[in-house]
């Protein structure tokens, strides 16, 4: 079975415009998110990694083809091919259109601006001529324009409008687009008005074909550019204008977007979702007196300016609140509507969150008020730490310290990114959020997560000296089994629920949507593990989401107790404690066992690889069976096997950061 696509990968790389870019994120995370993730990605991943497996829609935006051309020509475009023909999505706008198209055409006879060629994808079996109106300027807005699209209704079975305003700055006309009805080409859109290049056979803005078993879908306009995003010009004659029309028409350009999106096999979000602004983050501990404690041991890194104390981190600057301002400031903002200018700041989706300040509350009396964290109860958390140490004997003080923010960057970057903060936190430091804007994955990935997800990262100060005897490598497969058996143990009616590891960190479960005898297992959560050295431990940032009880992007526990069991469904915040208490007994067994036979038997019991038969893509297609992780370095450990499937006694040894298991088709691809 494969699993469900749940990337949507925007190429940044060569040749790309920073504006196509940040408007093409924008839009596609306004229309797309919870249900899929929206990934800026490199011409290195297209080039390097596994991507395919994951991704629903490659979306190439607007900037010069010959970029793609020359970094993508050859063996990207064979993977890009392949992709589509395999039944992914492409999407390519203006220059993703010109890029797309089996002949590009742009500005002939106009040197310096023109470009003619064949382009290797061919897509669209036809020619792409441009610009479809004059006037265009590199790194420059003097060709922007609003142009009238007259929409192809009967080509959509969503609602959407006879014509739209789009954004044009370049784009292409897709000649002859009409006459390539036996390729299963559509028209989506034409040109409402006159163009100044020979479109051939009518005037297309907008194409749709299929190619193998994928879809496509081509513009020469940007349907994806949003007016709130649109910087004044006033040294451009009739930009003013542009701006005023574009806003005028914003719903209809969104809902001929989604409707697109929906052609190409996406799901669209039935509302629009807006990046949501940070939020501050409330430090608390289970004894709150100890917050006092922390902020002085935080002494040599606090900077003191005007009576206000701040940590200045290498990316992120950090304000510690004290009463007098944080209840003047926070009143303040409560009290007053936002400003137009805030709107735009707050929905425009293109802040560089590195430059905001980041305010830490201090709780040194009490536990955080729940209305200023309505979606965090720390009364609930802090009741379940107390009572899972009665379960575990290990469990002391992980958890302890708490800094919860609502909405955060990401829980993982806010710690990794700030190495003089890090430093001068304990071990179990816990920070967590309701809501992640920019969420960590493995390698290129991000982690999806809608409210409702259990998202949390940890502080684990491991000794150097047992780096030998406790290789730090092991810390995410024990992380994984505390996972399994924290749930497991919620609470009465979770024992035995249907939850799993795939190698080496991603949790599982049954598909509660599916008949329990089909084995068919989504993702619910993952783990990201990342190291540095300091003070003579390595410093470990745990990442952790779990899909708690939010039923998208695949499924939640919250969804398989209700399939399965009768119990009652988790709380985030009980959840969180459960895990933590459990990560701490399973790690002080490590400390005194090494990864004994016990916790390598418990890792094996709640995996989903025991013998499961792969290919070993780098070794020329090498058929091999898995049979466990290493005792030295946890490498992934498979024997060699005949056409047969018998042993021949050749063993191999995989790194979990350089190689991809793709359990579905049972692939062994080697990262580079």
């Amino acid at each position: 079975m494969a699993a469900r696509r749940l990337n949507v990968l925007v190429y940044t790389g060569t040749g790309t415009t920073v504006e196509s870019v940040r408007h093409c994120l924008f839009s596609l995370r306004q229309v797309l998110s919870p249900n899929y993730a929206v990934i800026p990605i490199t011409e290195s991943v297209l080039l390097k990694e596994p991507w395919p497996a994951t991704c629903a829609l490659l979306v190439i935006p607007g900037g010069g083809d010959l970029g793609y051309c020359r970094v993508l020509n050859g063996e990207g475009n064979r993977k890009i091919a392949d992709f589509v023909r395999r039944g992914g999505a492409y999407l390519g706008l203006c220059a993703g259109g010109y890029y797309g198209s089996k002949k590009c055409e742009f500005e002939v006879g106009h040197s310096p601006l023109e470009v003619i060629g064949s382009r290797e994808l061919a897509l669209f079996p036809g020619t792409c001529r441009g610009a479809a109106y004059q006037g265009f300027e590199y790194h420059g807005e003097g060709g922007a324009r609003a142009v009238r699209l007259k929409v192809a209704k009967d080509a959509f079975q969503e609602q959407i409008t006879d014509e739209i305003f789009s954004y044009f700055n370049g784009g292409g006309v897709f000649v002859d687009a009409q006459s390539f009805k036996e390729k299963k080409v559509q028209v989506l859109a034409s040109y409402a008005d006159e163009i100044d290049v020979d479109g051939g056979d009518g005037k297309a803005a907008v194409v749709y074909t299929t190619f193998g078993e994928g879809r496509v879908i081509l513009t020469g306009p940007h349907p994806e550019f949003a007016a709130v995003n649109l910087h004044p010009q006033p040294a451009v004659p009739g930009y003013a204008d542009l701006i005023t029309k574009l806003t005028a028409g914003d719903e209809g350009r969104v809902r001929f977007l989604k409707a697109c999106l929906i052609k190409l096999g996406l799901e669209a979000c039935a509302e629009e979702s807006h990046t949501p602004p940070l939020s501050s983050l409330h430090l608390s501990s289970l004894k709150s007196s100890d917050v006092t404690e922390l902020l002085c041991s935080w002494d040599g890194i606090i900077e003191k300016e005007n009576g206000e104390e701040y940590i200045r981190g290498e990316t992120d600057c950090f304000h510690i609140q004290n009463a007098d301002t944080r209840w003047d400031v926070d009143e303040l903002k409560e009290s007053l509507p936002l400003s137009g200018t805030d709107q735009s700041r707050e929905h425009t989706g293109i802040t560089d969150y590195e430059t905001v300040v980041k305010k830490i509350i201090p709780h040194e009396e009490s536990y955080p008020h729940p209305k200023s964290t309505p979606h965090f109860n720390h009364e609930i958390y802090y009741a379940g730490l107390k009572r899972y140490r009665q379960l575990e004997s290990s469990a002391e003080n992980w958890g302890d310290y708490l800094l919860y923010g609502e909405v955060m960057t990401s829980t993982n970057t806010l710690i990794e990114k700030n190495p003089k903060l890090v430093s001068a936190l304990p071990t179990g430091f816990t920070i967590s959020a309701t809501t992640q804007i920019a969420g960590r994955g493995r390698g290129s990935n991000v982690w999806l997560a809608p409210p409702g997800s259990l998202l949390f990262s940890t502080i684990i100060n491991h000794p150097a000296h047992l780096a030998a005897s406790r290789p730090v490598v092991f810390i995410q497969y024990l992380a994984a089994v505390a996972i399994v058996e924290a749930i497991q143990s919620y609470d009465t009616g979770y024992e035995g629920l249907p939850v799993k590891l795939k190698w080496p960190n991603d949790i599982y479960a049954l598909d509660p949507s599916k008949p329990r005898d089909s084995a068919s297992y989504v993702k619910i959560g993952g783990i990201l593990s990342q190291c540095v050295y300091a003070n003579g431990n390595y410093q470990i940032i745990l990442g952790i989401g779990i899909n708690t009880i939010n039923p998208r992007p695949t499924t939640s526990i919250e969804a398989l107790i209700s399939k399965f069991n009768t119990a009652s469904p988790p709380r985030i915040e009980t959840l969180l404690a459960r895990i933590l208490t459990r990560l701490e007994s399973v790690y002080a067994q490590f400390i005194r066992e090494g990864f004994s036979r016990d916790l390598e038997g418990r890792y094996y019991r709640h995996w989903l690889h025991t013998g499961q038969l792969v290919t070993l893509e780098a070794e020329g297609g090498v058929k091999a069976r898995v049979i466990g992780i290493t005792h030295d370095w946890g490498l992934l450990k498979v024997e060699e096997t005949d056409r047969e499937g018998r042993a021949i006694g050749k063993m191999w040894a995989l790194q979990s950061d350089e190689n991809s298991f793709d359990y579905w088709k049972g692939l062994i691809r080697r990262r580079i």
